[in-house]
């Protein structure tokens, strides 16, 4: 395209609010125009490795005419139509099943919604029906940790535990708390024969003893904080969890948005410990950012009492593209793509081979912690990695070290001074070094310039 197209385009942006708006993050924005496999290109016809398959969801890698193919079918035969009670749709039916098939233990029951933030919603909504429902009425208190994410929609942004997402919407709503995170590299013990996933764990059941357990209806973790930094939980944090939480009677809710699909080796990342939480909550990598879909998924205890509820308590909860046709469509040939490629057995290769390179920059003398899962890891950079001393916020350390990254070829996204990585699973050998090759040159280039 020519400069002029780029003036018209951004002539047409500024009738556009993007996410997270604030103008002096905009003032020169990237326009991408085309992609393919794991690189994504400007409009200026410059190309970039996609070092976050966009926003931890482009899990097939980007121009998949197949899924195009599938979604022009379906438009020509349905688009859309609604799925409320008393219709069914032939797409969202067999992903149901689909997804029955995939997801760990008794959890065998689906309702779809368009994007992670909204399953986090009705996940909070449905585990307070189910204690409603079996008349524990005060169990409504809602549990979630520090810098957790879960979505900025009303609820979920009151679940968020990354504090900068409250300010300015009056948003502190009832009944929700948090607790510990298990972060091991910034835990600082107060008990020292207690490790780090033990202690955020009893952080949980001290949080549970004090409210009271006949208050709590939930507690909702990603199985890898993701948007905090890739912040991975000790072996044991996740069995204790499910522990407590069968032992108090609150409901485990495992946000899946992006672990889901195969980014850490399994079709959901909770079944790395080897647990069946009560609810998953999902999105992003079930289309691979193709088409919009989210959902939740249930237990067979959870949707009976669905199914069992009297018509004037019912599961009064509705969403307008629940079950979209197309949105089904793509994801049913999306999982066939990461099945029938094996990219999940394929994030685990090529995540080896990310964290090993990775491992390599801890000779630079600013990298404090390197960490990661199958194809989602992360480098935190800090201003003296003997006390493990992080940069003064104001000096964006992590944010240069991004632009710098972008300006040599790859793209990404960092959250305070941790360095996010999460590729397409189709990712190369070749792309995966050269994403390390591009992250040493900018750490040194932003840290010791």
């Amino acid at each position: 395209m020519t400069d002029w197209d780029r003036d018209q385009v951004l002539q047409d942006d500024t009738f556009l609010i993007h996410p997270l708006q604030h103008p002096q993050d905009h003032s020169n924005p990237v326009i991408y125009v085309k992609g393919e496999g794991s690189t994504v290109t400007d409009i200026e016809g410059n190309t970039y490795i996609d070092g976050l398959s966009s926003l931890w969801n482009v899990h097939v890698g980007h121009g998949r005419r197949e899924l195009g193919e599938v979604a022009a079918r379906q438009i020509s035969e349905l688009g859309y139509f609604s799925c409320y009670a008393g219709v069914t749709l032939i797409p969202a039916a067999q992903l149901a099943r689909r997804l029955s098939e995939l997801a760990p233990g008794h959890l065998n029951y689906t309702f779809f919604t368009s994007g992670g933030a909204v399953s986090n919603d009705s996940a909070i909504k449905t585990a307070r029906f189910y204690w409603q429902a079996q008349g524990k009425t005060k169990k409504v208190k809602i549990i979630s940790r520090d810098h957790a994410y879960h979505g900025v929609t009303m609820g979920a942004m009151n679940a968020t535990g990354i504090s900068s997402y409250w300010p300015g919407f009056a948003s502190n709503l009832p009944d929700f708390l948090h607790v510990d995170a298990p972060y091991p590299y910034h835990y600082n013990p107060q008990d020292t024969d207690m490790e780090c996933g033990e202690a955020a764990a009893k952080s949980l059941e001290d949080a549970i003893l004090r409210e009271g357990a006949d208050t709590v209806a939930a507690f909702i973790g990603e199985p890898i904080q993701g948007a905090a930094g890739v912040i991975v939980p000790p072996d044991d944090y996740w069995p204790r969890v499910r522990d407590i939480c069968s032992k108090y009677e609150i409901l485990l809710i495992n946000d899946e948005v992006i672990t889901g699909f195969g980014r850490i080796g399994h079709w959901f990342g909770i079944s790395q410990w080897g647990i069946e939480p009560d609810i998953i909550t999902f999105a992003k990598g079930v289309t691979s950012g193709y088409m919009p879909l989210g959902g939740i998924i249930v237990s067979d205890a959870i949707h009976a009492c669905i199914q069992q509820a009297p018509p004037d308590k019912k599961w009064n909860h509705s969403f307008t593209y629940s079950g979209h046709p197309t949105c089904c469509a793509v994801a049913l040939k999306n999982i066939e793509i990461i099945e029938q490629e094996g990219l999940i057995e394929r994030s685990l290769v090529m995540g080896d081979r990310l964290l090993t390179g990775l491992h390599r920059l801890a000779n630079l003398e600013h990298v404090g912690d390197i960490r990661g899962m199958g194809l989602m890891a992360a480098v935190e950079v800090v201003k003296d990695r003997e006390t493990r001393t992080p940069y003064e916020a104001s000096e964006k350390i992590g944010a240069r070290i991004v632009e710098e990254m972008l300006r040599l070829g790859v793209y990404t996204r960092c959250r305070g001074d941790s360095i996010n990585f999460a590729p397409p699973l189709v990712i190369s050998a070749d792309q995966i070094d050269r994403m390390v090759e591009v992250a040493r040159e900018a750490i040194t280039t932003v840290t010791e310039g």
